[in-house]
């Protein structure tokens, strides 16, 4: 089973005492005591410390490492040594040095193999040897050589941690992962491995550990106590990914995007697999703005079936790669998707090829139907009742033309207000609409005004695209722009960061019906959900979960 392992970084023997009841508390299976953080590298303090330690039920990693490969130890061999092994006892379980180091230092390899199992002078007989490599600067592109290199080794686990510089290559260490555990040289899989990617995009490597029998991960205490960049706190890893549901046979998903660390996609879709049984993780996966970066990830995906990878939300810069990708293989794409020129939304059937030739993509877009169920939602009424209905459009972007198709395909008619008159002009043209300069919006006799611009979104929520005042120049308009004091007006804005923005407060305070953006964001992230399980989203779940993120970070 994979554990999880909270790096102990304090300056102090006390505070190292304190953050190991603290990793207790929440969950953690096991410790990794970093000497080389400690001010005062006393032996006589670390012996006290490790008899603290012992208290600890999991199992203890003793390091202390080098500031060559990551660590913040510059001393002497002969220091370290003596620091390391004062470490040693009855409560732990692994000591970890670098390859490098045990390689081409006599005392490391003597001293350290002294004191682990089959030592003739063994002070633990359990005590087991991790031989790490560290690679801060890049991903080498022989990892299963290192591996094998690691594995011809004394040791009794192995380790790889290098940065990744794009999400390909931490497809390519959970590969190496697979690879160096199925390996001839691990002696039947008795050996541990251990192979992360760091940076934002080794998530994968991170969360999958557990999918694919690493021997562990590892989870920081808490943000800003990260042992190397890309941690996630085990909080997150235990609660948004849902770790303890983890195993060989669990479905991938995830959002690609750029950036992407800040979206809310994995908090609703890890929660609404757990409220309704499906066995998947959904990730954030940054992908570099370009259409090759895309199709070198999409292709080391499918290249890898046994990632498991079955379906992708797609968002800025990629929605359009995602149907020039889809085209090109051959993938079936959704007729209005195929219409509005974007897809957002990516289903994968797996084939029965090892190399994944014969995987179904399915592309789609389900921004239209977020929008076109959170206004009829929110009228209390069906896509058919639309049917010429005045509607008022302010914005001619991405968000616009999913909405204004899905619109005209019901039979609304659509007028399209937009600061660059000419793209406004253009999108009407296309989907048989109405485009009228920016100044003259709102007129008499429509009947749902939807913003599909960014005016209003945090932080900038003192605009609205609506208001003779605001912060930002595009807000500020002219009467022409206010909202009628009275009627029957539905106002929708897309933005969902604030919930209410100042556009949906004004509009309701004025007694005009409101549909918040938070509405759109679950519809759509719903649409995804029943794509991709067969079953019916928890929407009210979905809902719940972004206004308390929402709340929270405001």
């Amino acid at each position: 089973m994979t554990r999880i392992c909270v790096p102990i970084m304090a300056s102090t023997a006390g505070q190292m005492a304190r953050e190991i009841d603290d990793a207790q508390a929440a969950g953690a299976q096991m410790i990794e005591l970093r000497l080389d953080y400690l001010q005062d590298r006393n032996e006589e303090g670390i012996r006290a410390l490790m008899e603290y330690a012992a208290c600890f039920p999991g199992q203890i990693i003793v390091t202390c490492r080098l500031a060559s490969e990551g660590g913040q130890y510059n001393g002497s061999e002969d220091a370290r040594m003596e620091l390391m092994t004062a470490a040693i006892g009855p409560a732990t379980d692994f000591i970890d040095v670098e390859y490098e180091a045990w390689r081409h230092s006599p005392l490391v390899s003597e001293q350290i193999g002294l004191q682990c199992a089959g030592g003739c002078e063994s002070r633990n007989p359990q005590l087991r040897l991790i031989l790490s490599k560290h690679d801060f600067q890049h991903t080498p592109a022989d990892l299963d050589a290192i591996f094998d290199k690691l594995l011809h080794s004394h040791a009794d686990v192995v380790k790889l941690a290098c940065k990744a510089e794009s999400i390909t290559d931490s497809l390519r260490m959970l590969e190496a992962l697979r690879n160096a555990r199925r390996s001839p040289l691990n002696k039947g899989g008795l050996r541990g491995v251990i192979a992360l990617s760091m940076g934002e995009t080794g998530i994968l490597t991170r969360v999958l550990a557990r999918k694919f029998g690493a021997l562990l991960t590892f989870a920081a205490l808490d943000t800003g106590k990260e042992s190397a960049p890309g941690q996630p706190t085990i909080k997150d890893l235990r609660e948004l990914y849902r770790w303890d549901a983890l195993n060989p046979a669990t479905r991938v998903y995830g959002v690609v995007g750029c950036p992407v660390a800040h979206s809310m996609s994995p908090a609703i879709h890890n929660a609404a697999f757990a409220a309704v049984g499906h066995d998947g993780v959904y990730l954030p996966m940054r992908v570099e703005p370009s259409f090759e970066a895309f199709e070198a990830f999409l292709d080391g995906c499918l290249a890898r079936p046994w990632l498991d990878l079955r379906g992708l939300s797609v968002t800025i810069p990629h929605k359009e790669n995602l149907l020039r990708y889809a085209e090109a293989r051959g993938g079936e794409i959704d007729p209005l998707a195929r219409r509005i020129g974007v897809a957002n939304t990516l289903h994968i059937e797996p084939g029965q090829r090892e190399d994944g030739s014969d995987a179904k993509l399915y592309a789609f877009n389900t921004d239209y139907r977020g929008a076109l169920d959170a206004l009829c939602q929110g009228m209390g009424c069906q896509p058919t009742d639309l049917a010429g209905m005045p509607v008022a459009v302010l914005g001619a972007g991405g968000v616009s033309r999913a909405i204004v198709a899905g619109l005209t395909d019901c039979g609304c008619r659509v007028t399209i207000y937009n600061r660059t008159a000419e793209k406004a002009v253009a999108l009407a043209a296309e989907f048989g609409a109405k485009a009228l300069p920016w100044e003259q919006r709102v007129r008499p006799g429509t009947q749902v005004i939807i913003n599909c611009t960014s005016i209003g979104m945090w932080p900038h929520t003192a605009d609205t695209p609506l208001g003779e005042t605001g912060t930002s120049p595009a807000a500020t308009t002219g009467g022409a722009g206010i909202l009628p004091a009275s009627g029957q007006l539905t106002v929708f804005d897309t933005v969902y960061n604030p919930i209410e923005s100042r556009l949906l407060r004004e509009a309701r305070e004025q007694g005009h019906q409101t549909i918040d953006g938070v509405a759109m964001f679950v519809g759509q992230a719903a649409a995804q959900f029943e794509r991709w399980t067969g079953q019916t989203a928890p929407t009210d779940l979905m809902r719940d979960i972004v206004v308390r993120r929402l709340t929270a970070t405001r």
